[in-house]
């Protein structure tokens, strides 16, 4: 119904502050990985006509009953799936940093 808010929220937060994280946290990987999930849960949501193009654009909130159950999937997948995301990125950057970025570059082509 609404799981992608979670990871929306967070995205929003890190872009607004990503001037402030350090180079080497590499937070543009966070932003594309969160938002490109939110937007294929938003058109996976729009496709099965929970998001509509009017007020209130989310069908849950028509009804209140419906509300809380979105506000349930919110907590029981949304932020689940955003941490989720948080420590692959966190995963992906002691990678790099640890291990990648570490070794140095050989440009050496002469196939030995």
């Amino acid at each position: 119904m609404a799981c992608f808010l979670a990871p929306t929220a967070v995205g929003i937060i890190t872009t607004v502050f990503r001037k402030k994280f350090p180079k080497k946290l590499h937070v543009n990987w966070l932003n594309t990985m969160i938002f490109g999930g939110a937007i294929a849960l938003a058109v996976e949501h729009f496709a099965h006509q929970e998001i509509v193009p009017w007020f209130p654009f989310l069908t849950a909130m028509n009804n209140p009953a419906d509300t809380i159950a979105m506000l349930k999937e919110m907590a029981l997948v949304g932020i689940p799936m955003t941490i989720a995301l948080v420590l692959a990125w966190i995963a992906m950057v002691v990678v790099y940093e640890k291990i990648i970025a570490a070794k140095p570059v050989s440009l050496n082509f002469s196939g030995a």
